[in-house]
């Protein structure tokens, strides 16, 4: 299966994303490897990638999609992949259609969870800056207040896991996802899943979905 997963900031993607590539036993791809992959093999692509990412801008469409191109094109994905973190754009993901003309998506997962909640997921996090040891005031509490129990060192909020620097992040999410939701939706590809509930249940939801699918 040809997959694509979406989901806000905090709506535990990554753990899903790892289940959903074991399940389907197809790679997970996620924006960020295919650059680094690239850059470090050295191709064209990806030189013209690293030019961009070594001075904090982002990398341009039309880059993107090449990298993209040469990644679905591996051995790995003959069988299936899952995508994530791309597409980001309708005009992404108007180009990603054209590189799969003979074996398009099969299924667009969206994870959703209310604001409040991602809210409270992401700015809980306090990390140690001497050991990296993570933790979370609701989830995963220190035995101390803001001592890391690995080191007894202070744990530190970091700048952007504030409210306002979350809320920002929700905002421009929304801003460039939403549009992508509609787009599939009219494909008949998109899959809603609530992301508000334990994480063996989330993933339950998605599994009856890729088996109804296979």
């Amino acid at each position: 299966m040809n997959i694509i997963l979406l989901g806000p900031p905090g709506a535990g993607k990554g753990t899903q994303a790892m289940r959903i590539a074991e399940h389907c036993r197809i790679p997970h791809i996620s924006t960020g490897d295919m650059f680094r992959e690239a850059v470090k093999a050295g191709t064209p692509l990806g030189q013209k990638a690293e030019q961009y990412m070594s001075q904090g801008l982002l990398v341009p469409d039309e880059v993107t999609i090449g990298i993209v191109r040469e990644r679905l094109a591996q051995a790995d994905c003959a069988n299936g992949f899952l995508l994530d973190g791309f597409p980001r754009t309708i005009a992404q993901a108007e180009a990603l259609d054209q590189i799969l003309e003979d074996n398009p998506i099969d299924l667009v997962l969206s994870i959703e969870v209310p604001d409040a909640e991602l809210i409270k997921r992401l700015t809980g996090r306090r990390v140690c800056k001497d050991c990296g040891a993570t933790f979370h005031i609701h989830f995963n509490p220190p035995q101390r207040e803001d001592v890391c129990d690995q080191c007894g060192a202070r744990l530190h909020h970091r700048a952007d896991d504030t409210v306002s620097t979350v809320k920002n992040r929700l905002e421009v999410y929304k801003q460039q996802t939403e549009p992508l939701i509609a787009y599939y939706r009219e494909q008949e590809k998109l899959v809603s899943i609530n992301g508000d509930q334990a994480i063996d249940q989330v993933f339950q939801d998605i599994a009856q979905h890729l088996e109804a699918r296979q």
